[in-house]
């Protein structure tokens, strides 16, 4: 038995798609990396009118899972199949958010969502080709293999460049390892990170996220011991304790926040938007199967997997070895080349004087705009009109000015209250 999905595009909408988008960059509306991310969309649209790279995308990804059995792909029938027409052998399952219709099914909820997880990074770490749109819709439930995953509509995928996929995996082996150094090093070689004058306060940063990943993994480990939980899942927050938590870490690394937010160091690939939304779907498909669900435990046996075969070979011991003397080549280079210079931060004066600057202009703009108004009233008085509707224009730009500067203030007061913890 088959299926045939069919659809005919009209030529205007593809237009009209187009026309937005070139009008959304022309009027400001989204910034560089929303149209990055707005053109990857908009590539994947029109490739889903051409069902013959569907089918091919579903093709690529059975191959991928062909030693799985616990993911099925429906096959394709190439004969019956055109870029109007998509005829697919015909898989029934149940949603995989229908938590009744499951359970009545007899599988088990908890080995699903871990499926779910496995696969994922199985599509971005071991293939980086990986389904884009995994909502309920496209994810589907059956009972053969005690319970497997099937998927659908391969028409939105998305790719992972091998030196993103290689730098991804770096990243696990720097957490796994607790090396900043090697995490940061990681994210500059996959075009996430670009280094600044100054690195210390991201390096400061990740090293403070290691050690709570660090910390929160063994508080698990000390609950399940006494609990006799099951590994891998974790007992969720209370509303007040997440409170307590953003507090405890805004007191730790606000100021490294801030003058990170102020660098601007970072530019995330367009792809990763899809890696992102997909993570976060799964997140929630995994706590609607189980409320205890924890990405990150579920994810870590895989990862360790990955990193032993990683350790197996040769080229890591060299890499790792070439990884430690990098940071005094790149000294010596600095040092030879007259490139290095001494910079000390004082993130609090910074702040302050930042505050002062934002005073200092408000103030400026406030003594401006009361100035034309005045002139605006003699000039009006005394019958000179159009010099007055020219200075009350200005003092009207100034106002807006002085609005905007203690809006900036007030935001300015409300950072430094986060980072004292008096907010």
């Amino acid at each position: 038995m088959v299926t045939a999905e069919t659809y005919a595009p009209r030529a205007e909408d593809v237009d009209k798609l187009t026309r937005c988008t070139q009008q959304l960059c022309c009027n400001n509306v989204i910034s560089l990396y929303q149209f990055a991310s707005l053109l990857v969309t908009t590539k994947h649209f029109l490739q889903e009118i051409d069902y013959t790279k569907e089918a091919a995308n579903a093709e690529l990804f059975a191959e991928n899972f062909r030693n799985m059995d616990y993911v099925k792909v429906p096959t394709i029938s190439w004969e019956y199949t055109t870029p109007q027409v998509l005829t697919m052998e015909y898989v029934p399952g149940i949603k995989i958010n229908r938590i009744q219709a499951l359970d009545q099914l007899g599988v088990d909820r908890q080995r699903l969502s871990r499926y779910a997880v496995e696969s994922y990074l199985e599509q971005i770490l071991s293939h980086g080709f990986f389904h884009a749109d995994p909502h309920p819709g496209n994810i589907a439930v059956d009972d053969v293999n005690g319970g497997r995953l099937i998927f659908y509509d391969f028409g939105m995928m998305g790719s992972i460049s091998p030196n993103i996929r290689e730098g991804l995996l770096d990243v696990f082996y720097g957490v796994y390892e607790k090396d900043p150094d090697q995490v940061l090093q990681a994210m500059i070689q996959m075009g996430v990170l670009v280094p600044t004058g100054d690195m210390t306060a991201v390096r400061r940063t990740a090293q403070f996220f290691l050690n709570s990943f660090e910390e929160r993994l063994a508080a698990q480990r000390k609950e399940r011991e006494m609990a006799t939980a099951e590994l891998g899942f974790k007992k969720p927050l209370s509303k007040e304790e997440r409170i307590e938590k953003k507090k405890q870490r805004l007191a730790a690394i606000g100021e490294d926040l801030l003058a990170i937010a102020a660098d601007q160091p970072f530019r995330f690939p367009a792809t990763f938007t899809f890696v992102v939304r997909a993570f976060t779907v799964l997140d929630g498909i995994g706590k609607g199967l189980d409320p205890r669900f924890d990405i990150t435990e579920i994810a870590k046996p895989y990862a360790l997997e990955l990193l032993r075969f990683r350790e197996a070979g040769v080229e890591v011991v060299l890499k790792a070895s070439l990884v430690n003397y990098s940071p005094f080549w790149t000294l010596y280079s600095k040092i030879e080349q007259g490139d290095l210079k001494l910079r000390v931060r004082a993130l609090e004066s910074e702040r302050a004087f930042q505050r002062v600057a934002a005073v200092q202009k408000t103030i400026g703009s406030a003594v401006a705009a009361g100035s034309l108004i005045n002139l605006g009233t003699i000039l009006y008085v005394n019958a000179i009109r159009v010099p007055s509707m020219v200075a009350y224009t200005v003092c009207a730009f100034f106002g807006f000015q002085v609005l905007f500067g203690i809006f900036k203030v007030k935001k300015l007061d409300q950072h430094e209250r986060l980072i004292t913890g008096t907010a």
